[in-house]
């Protein structure tokens, strides 16, 4: 069996979209999937496929969240090795002794038009930086994530498709779980 990892965007964000773990575990179950771990409560689960494609995965949880809880939860799979790949192509990996400045802004799918992120002028928001590389946008920010003027225009861009950030030290434990399973 392949390890997936689900990415959720906004469950329990302010008394939003409340999605315990628990919930998430027997939704997880219900659909088949086995060896499952949730890590925090915000929506990132590790699991056991018995060979289902990510997007499907992708598509199954959010149909199923939708039918279940009437919520309307997008939904990111990556595979053990995806994730695996995306550690391996961070750009800042001077940032992992601080890994609270590191973010991973994940994209359902490579954006069809790069121009809007091409188009930021990295002198603007400095020291902040971010990088596209597949679907993936690192975003470095040195003096944190609040108040950073990069971080609040790279969310805020339209790049047509959906995204969901997560931080350096989640994305590891995340790899860390998908290995161990």
């Amino acid at each position: 069996m392949a390890t997936q990892i689900a990415l959720l965007r906004g469950i329990n964000v302010g008394g939003h979209n409340k999605f315990t773990v628990a919930q998430q575990r027997e939704l997880m179950h219900s659909l088949g999937y086995r060896d499952i771990t949730v890590h925090l409560h915000s929506g990132n689960i590790v699991f056991a496929d018995p060979g289902t494609a990510p997007a499907e995965s992708a598509r199954r949880i959010e149909d199923a969240i939708a039918d279940r809880l009437g919520l309307t939860v997008p939904v990111m799979v990556r595979t053990r090795d995806e994730l695996a790949a995306t550690v391996a192509a961070n750009p800042y990996p001077e940032a992992i002794a601080e890994p609270k400045t590191l973010h991973v802004v994940f994209l359902a799918d490579p954006p069809a038009d790069t121009a809007p992120l091409a188009a930021l002028d990295p002198s603007r928001y400095a020291p902040d930086r971010c990088r596209l590389i597949g679907r993936e946008i690192f975003l470095h920010c040195p003096d944190g994530l609040r108040g950073s003027k990069l971080a609040t225009k790279v969310t805020g861009i339209r790049l047509g498709v959906t995204i969901t950030a997560r931080n350096w030290n989640t994305v590891s434990k995340l790899l860390a779980l998908a290995e161990r399973a």
